[in-house]
């Protein structure tokens, strides 16, 4: 009878049972007004699903899409000044 092991020792971390590094977790808050953003419209767009959309709904909805369009329109124009200025993303 032959023993089924492992190919790999038991201490090589995997890809992904690590912790992010401070470049991930700069690029994270760099787009967190995005994903901020993001949240409120999906928010938005939950409380529809179980009843039809009122007026009330309707704004919250668009007001929600504006304001994601506007994040990503932030992040855009802040990431190609950095781009120009040769500053770190």
């Amino acid at each position: 009878m032959s023993n089924i092991v492992a190919l790999q020792d038991s201490v090589t971390a995997d890809e992904f049972d690590r912790e992010p590094t401070a470049a991930e977790l700069d690029a994270i808050e760099h787009e967190m007004p995005v994903i901020l953003a993001r949240v409120e419209l999906l928010d938005a767009q939950i409380v529809t699903l179980d009843r039809p959309a009122t007026e009330l709904d309707q704004r919250r909805i668009r007001r929600a899409r504006r304001k994601v369009l506007a994040a990503r329109r932030e992040l855009a124009n802040r990431s190609a000044t950095l781009v120009q200025t040769g500053g770190a993303a």
